[in-house]
């Protein structure tokens, strides 16, 4: 059984998420953890998983979607954070890839976010491009107890010192680009002990897709198979061993399995 530690099921690309989730389960991906991206899709978020015993929720506030982030929104984020079940602080972290203009502000309102997942006792889903360094950095100011580094692309190096911290690093479509050398070493050297799966989806998608499909997270699976191949492990006890890391990253999924 696997579990998609990244998806992002409230798109709109997912029209019946029901029959997502029942085709995922036919190829074996039997959980799915839906990451908010900011206030306008908490409710979202949430109602899905708690129609669906498959699916778990993280709340937070994607570096991406800041523009119309108010001080006001980290007590609100607080506030669900006291009330509901959600099994992380995400999809929080930087992005100094696709805009940098704004790099102090992302850093203020991850801090923020930082202090509430310590304040909580939760883990984080972080989104980590192009700053790991800096994600780094902060870290070590806000001793958190671990979570994922979502879609890694760093170094052997800055894996090493996250999963020192206590975090555990997602792979997925990415990976199995012919071209992806840098993901496929990262994800052949790197203790399988630090390694969950992902899809990401609908975004992020993998080799087999054609340009006019999306992802999806039944696709899990085949992710799941290529990264065997990658290690050269066998499937079966490879699904035993992502499936406890992810439990270690987020122990709140531990109820499904008890």
């Amino acid at each position: 059984m696997w579990i998609d530690t990244h998806c992002h099921l409230d798109n709109d690309l997912f029209i019946n998420s029901q029959q997502v989730i029942s085709s995922s389960i036919e190829q074996n991906v039997n959980c799915i953890i839906i990451p908010a991206v900011g206030k306008s899709n908490f409710d979202q978020v949430i109602k899905l998983a708690e129609k669906n015993d498959e699916c778990f929720y993280a709340l937070g506030y994607h570096p991406m979607y800041l523009n119309e982030f108010q001080e006001k929104d980290l007590e609100l984020l607080e506030d669900y954070l006291l009330k509901k079940n959600s099994v992380a602080v995400g999809e929080i972290g930087l992005d100094l890839y696709v805009r940098k203009d704004n790099q102090l502000f992302q850093e203020e309102v991850f801090l923020a976010q930082l202090k509430l997942a310590k304040k909580f006792d939760l883990p984080v889903i972080m989104h980590v491009r192009g700053a790991i360094d800096l994600i780094l950095k902060n870290l070590r100011k806000i001793k958190v107890r671990g979570g994922i580094a979502h879609a890694f692309n760093g170094s052997l190096q800055q894996g090493y010192q996250l999963i020192e911290l206590g975090f555990k690093l997602g792979f997925g479509g990415a990976m199995t680009y012919p071209r992806a050398k840098h993901i496929q070493m990262l994800a052949k050297e790197l203790p399988i002990e630090a390694i969950v799966l992902e899809t990401d989806s609908p975004d992020m998608s993998p080799v087999w897709l054609n340009d006019n499909e999306h992802n999806h997270p039944k696709e899990l699976s085949k992710i799941a198979e290529f990264f065997c191949q990658l290690r050269g492990i066998e499937s079966l006890k490879t699904a035993d061993i992502i499936r406890n890391n992810t439990i270690e990253a987020i122990p709140k999924l531990a109820k499904l399995y008890t």
